[in-house]
């Protein structure tokens, strides 16, 4: 049921138990319906609705206990045999067929022994339907040969008619196994495709878990790889006009790689562990830091806040406005060199978070490599965040508005020059996606 909810629909599965459960209810209560008014003019009507019920009753309970249903066929012929309910008559002999709509029934939705018991059971009632329609009593003198004028014999008619009985409940039961059949098949092809459903959604999961762990991978070592090269760079420089440099150098990097030790350590274990309880929470609060150690590397890093004092970001957005604000300084140190100038501004407004990092630079650190990772991880985050983000290469003949587009961010890792990424992440909450707690 689990699965059949998933692929049609839990509405609709309900509609379909339901209807497997009433079909053979309204099957007996419509029998029952168009037999008293077939007999309603007629004598001994009362008498006639007794034996309707009798196999109306079986016909509605054949889904629900096939076995109880089977076994009332079989009372309704022996108390007809008895004379203690109304044989068949010349226009109600027909109402025996109530024992081919039960092994469809059975046929179709019973199993095991159950749905095999039929067979016998249709035997029994089909030679008890022959003996009743045809063998005359005192009480019921008329039968099968006076109705037909068949001149055949008692003895012949009742085989003929246990024969024709048999056959047609035979084919009723068959025809109920071909529709279970059918059944069957359709019930394990919508498993099936649950199946392959939950097994889409956990390659989904577990792919969108290796970007997240790969962006959060990037951003740490990114960072700290640049500052080690910046410091490294810087060191070799000054050595020989100033020799201690190279000290100071040498300890900034060592805490940088135990840093970055630590993040890498974290992610492995978030890699390894069920949730992402042990994995590092950055907040708002430690941008101030951040800016602080990039102006430690002789960049030069305006921090301006402004707006509400107050925002409501849950930890997951803060955390994606963290990443975003580390990596544009990553990218400017790394495009723009240990010099930059960059302009973090971070403006609370009533809707949300601005965040503009705007970064101005001519001696990149690295030589440009390909496209990278980096500004499409940004863009992910703000998404993830339920926000939006922008990254545009400003000056160098394209304008301020240039590069807004896709084309924009295919650049902006290894543009040197003037670059502003621009984000918007709302206080709200309202569009967040998914997996922004993972963000």
């Amino acid at each position: 049921m689990e699965a059949s909810s998933r692929v049609i629909g839990r509405r609709t599965g309900l509609v379909l138990a339901a209807v497997r459960q009433l079909v053979a209810p309204l099957a007996g209560a419509t029998y029952l319906l168009l037999w008293i008014l077939a007999e309603g003019g007629r004598d001994r009507l009362l008498e006639n609705i007794e034996l309707f019920s009798f196999f109306a009753v079986a016909i509605g309970l054949s889904v629900w206990t096939p076995r109880v249903a089977m076994g009332l066929v079989l009372a309704t012929g022996f108390l007809q045999a008895l004379d203690l309910l109304q044989p068949p008559q010349e226009t109600t002999w027909a109402t025996s067929a109530a024992m081919a709509y039960v092994a469809l029934f059975v046929g179709a939705f019973a199993r095991g022994l159950t749905r095999w018991l039929a067979v016998p059971v249709l035997a029994v009632a089909a030679v008890t339907f022959g003996w009743v329609t045809t063998v005359p009593t005192a009480a019921w003198p008329d039968r099968w040969g006076s109705w037909v004028a068949s001149e055949s014999g008692v003895r012949q008619d009742a085989i003929l008619l246990s024969l024709s009985a048999f056959a047609v409940g035979v084919l009723a039961w068959l025809l109920g196994l071909g529709i279970g059949w059918i059944l069957g098949r359709v019930r394990l092809d919508v498993e099936r495709v649950g199946t392959a459903l939950d097994r889409a959604g956990l390659d989904l999961r577990l792919a969108e878990d290796r970007a997240r762990i790969s962006r959060d991978v990037h951003d740490s070592l990114a960072h700290s790889l640049a500052v080690i090269v910046s410091q490294a760079q810087g060191a070799a420089a000054l050595e020989a006009v100033r020799p201690g440099v190279a000290a100071d150098a040498l300890t900034t990097v060592g805490d940088v790689a135990r840093t970055a030790l630590v993040d890498v350590r974290m992610l492995v274990e978030r890699i390894q562990a069920d949730s992402d309880e042990t994995a590092p929470a950055a907040s708002l609060g430690d941008v101030p830091a951040l800016v602080d150690r990039m102006r430690g590397l002789g960049m030069s890093v305006d921090l301006a806040v402004s707006g509400e004092s107050e925002l409501d970001l849950t930890e997951a957005q803060q955390v994606a406005v963290y990443r975003i604000v580390q990596e544009s300084l990553t990218n400017a140190l790394k495009h723009g060199g240990s010099d930059s100038r960059v302009r973090v501004g971070l403006e609370a407004e009533a809707s949300g978070l601005k965040v503009e990092v705007a970064s101005e630079g001519r001696r990149p650190l690295v030589a440009r490599d390909g496209r990278g990772i980096g500004i499409e991880g940004m863009k992910e985050r703000a998404r993830l965040a339920g926000g939006w983000l922008r990254a545009v290469p400003i000056g160098r003949g394209s304008g301020a508005g240039a590069g807004a587009g896709a084309g924009a961010g295919a650049t902006a890792d290894a543009a040197p020059g003037r670059f502003v990424v621009t984000a918007f992440v709302p206080s709200t909450g309202l569009g967040l996606a998914a997996g922004a707690q993972d963000a």
